[in-house]
């Protein structure tokens, strides 16, 4: 059998690129269903772009890489796409951008585009080998137990990266890369829960507060939550991406909030008042409680000189914080790095030493920040190589 284009991975990347790349497109998942990870986006309604979404928001070894796609098909021209579909949205925090309805909506979505282009779907089918000839590449297909041979002029490669291995993911991606001589950057789980080997926050499981995280030059102000293993939420996930094992994280409990000129008046006003009781009304009481036995909270407000209170400013805006690892692939929202993109035309996706072999989305070393930047740069980079097989 033989097909103009074959896709490799019926997700968001994979998707978007067969609704472009032409007429006799193939794409090929060994999922029983495509879009899983649309699916469990957002809690099932798909945090799909963010309004912000620029190369500012992406991490790579070449910065530079992901500006021309990202230019060239925006979160404005995804938005444009639902509206075509009868999708309708809401904003939450910081430009995160979610459906109305459910995820599968967004699935369909792209189903629909597919087919409209002509473009094949077969599910429950495995790549065992592919190679190029010198004039097309030869993939060797396991279709439900049915061995098939299909050629192709172009191959797309959009299986993703390694995160969350129980949805199927696999490191396809770079095995392919490297036996045509691509090189591959380390790779590491992003957007995850960091934890302790005997994790001090575990009576905290459940409390969660707005922070300042930062590690090194890089800080985010999100929700900070403790949990049983140890920390997580959107300030975590994060900077996660930032964070390295060995190293520590620093984390601002009260961002902008002047503690300790608010408690020198707070003495004047109600000395009797409980320091404990206080903070309170800034932090989680079961915090002010946790924290109290390393930053010995007690007395009263009036027992407090400026220098205490001073220190205690400082403590809360400068919590040391040191993991010891995180939870892995198993709960990561997106690989980081990736198949490098020295070896990658980054106006097509195209490989500058094979023609015709294209790699998308997830398994690229181009990793977005937490809030729809990584669906932003796999509709984006799906489009650029849609348009160059178009083309070519």
């Amino acid at each position: 059998m033989q097909v103009e284009t074959l896709i490799l991975g019926a997700g968001a990347a994979g998707m978007m690129c067969a609704a472009h790349a032409g007429p006799d497109v193939l794409v090929i998942d060994h999922a029983k269903a495509p879009g899983e990870k649309i699916r469990i986006s957002g809690g099932g309604r798909c945090n799909f772009t963010n309004l912000h979404a620029s190369p500012a928001n992406f991490i790579s070894a070449n910065p530079h890489f992901c500006k021309s796609a990202l230019s060239r098909y925006t979160q404005w021209d995804f938005i444009d796409l639902l509206a075509r579909h009868g999708i309708t949205w809401h904003e939450k925090t910081l430009g995160q951008l979610f459906c109305d309805g459910k995820s599968p909506q967004i699935i369909a979505m792209l189903q629909n585009e597919m087919a409209a282009a002509g473009a094949a779907l077969w599910l429950k089918t495995e790549m065992k080998k592919l190679s190029h000839d010198g004039t097309l590449f030869i993939a060797h297909l396991d279709r439900d137990g049915q061995n098939i041979t299909m050629t192709a002029r172009n191959v797309v490669v959009a299986t993703g990266g390694k995160s969350i291995p129980k949805m199927g993911a696999t490191g396809l991606a770079y095995d392919i890369a490297r036996q045509f001589g691509h090189a591959v950057t380390d790779t590491r789980p992003a957007l995850v829960p960091l934890t302790f080997s005997d994790n001090p926050f575990a009576e905290l499981s459940g409390v969660a507060v707005p922070a300042r995280l930062s590690a090194g030059s890089t800080s985010f102000d999100e929700a900070l939550l403790f949990t049983h293993r140890g920390l997580s939420g959107p300030a975590i996930l994060q900077i996660s991406s930032y964070w390295r094992e060995g190293e520590e994280i620093i984390a601002d409990l009260l961002p902008d909030v002047p503690l300790a000129n608010l408690l020198r008046d707070r003495r004047r006003e109600a000395g009797k008042r409980k320091l404990a009781s206080e903070l309170a009304h800034y932090l989680p009481a079961r915090l002010v409680a946790h924290l109290s036995k390393e930053m010995q909270i007690e007395g009263n407000l009036a027992d407090q000189s400026d220098a205490r209170l001073a220190e205690l400013d400082a403590a809360l805006h400068h919590l040391v914080l040191k993991p010891n690892g995180s939870e892995g692939y198993r709960t990561a929202e997106v690989t980081l790095g990736g198949i490098s993109t020295a070896g990658l035309s980054s106006q097509t996706m195209m490989s500058a030493t094979v023609p015709g072999l294209y790699f998308i989305g997830e398994a690229l070393d181009v990793t977005g920040w937490l809030g729809g930047y990584n669906f932003q740069w796999a509709w984006s980079s799906g489009w650029a190589a849609g348009q160059a097989i178009q083309r070519r």
